[in-house]
């Protein structure tokens, strides 16, 4: 479980992205939201276009590090020594921006968000391994609830993926499963008795 956190980032938000849940409810993944007010929208916060994608708080941007001291300022300023947990959130970075590990951006975000659902995949496996050592309906309660979030980072990681490679232009690694279903599929989902909709 200490890994959880880290596990969700990465299907849901890695490398610094934020705020691309669906409108209202926030269930589930939505990129692709936009209109009303701007900075309730996912395009307000990734940015991404054919260039790249982030938002660029640095100073040439928003400017958003100087409320940050100096030395943590200048740290998250640079592209080339912010924390690439947070590049991100304070950059908009070209898809071809080398890693620290010699990768492209758009490679390291689809490793990211395929490393999340491998990982919750693990989890379920390794809870399967404790069949017969806790009570029955323990155990079968949160195999059921890990079966909905391995299904559910597949979902994340797709949609997230589909939408952002259609401003990359690049294909998803041949090593990795590829998404079953369509970019329009997932922007037309729609959900009722939902928590935050009405109907």
């Amino acid at each position: 479980m200490l890994n959880s956190h880290e596990t969700m980032v990465n299907y849901m938000t890695p490398l610094g992205l934020h705020h691309i849940m669906a409108r209202n409810h926030h269930w589930g993944p939505g990129p692709w939201v936009t209109g009303g007010r701007p900075d309730w929208t996912s395009l307000y916060y990734h940015r991404a276009d054919s260039l790249g994608i982030g938002f660029n708080r640095s100073t040439s941007g928003s400017n958003a590090v100087a409320q940050y001291s100096k030395p943590v300022n200048k740290l998250f300023d640079n592209i080339q020594t912010c924390p690439e947990e947070l590049l991100l959130w304070f950059h908009h970075v070209p898809w071809s921006h080398p890693m620290k590990n010699g990768d492209m951006l758009w490679n390291a975000l689809c490793d990211h968000y395929y490393e999340g659902t491998n990982a919750v995949m693990e989890m379920e496996k390794n809870w399967q391994g404790l069949k017969g050592l806790i009570d029955e309906q323990q155990f079968d309660h949160v195999s059921q609830l890990l079966n909905i979030q391995v299904n559910e980072s597949k979902w994340w990681r797709n949609a997230c993926l589909l939408y952002f490679q259609q401003y990359s232009g690049m294909p998803i690694p041949p090593k990795y499963e590829q998404p079953d279903k369509s970019l329009d599929y997932y922007e037309n989902l729609q959900f009722r008795y939902v928590p935050g909709i009405s109907n």
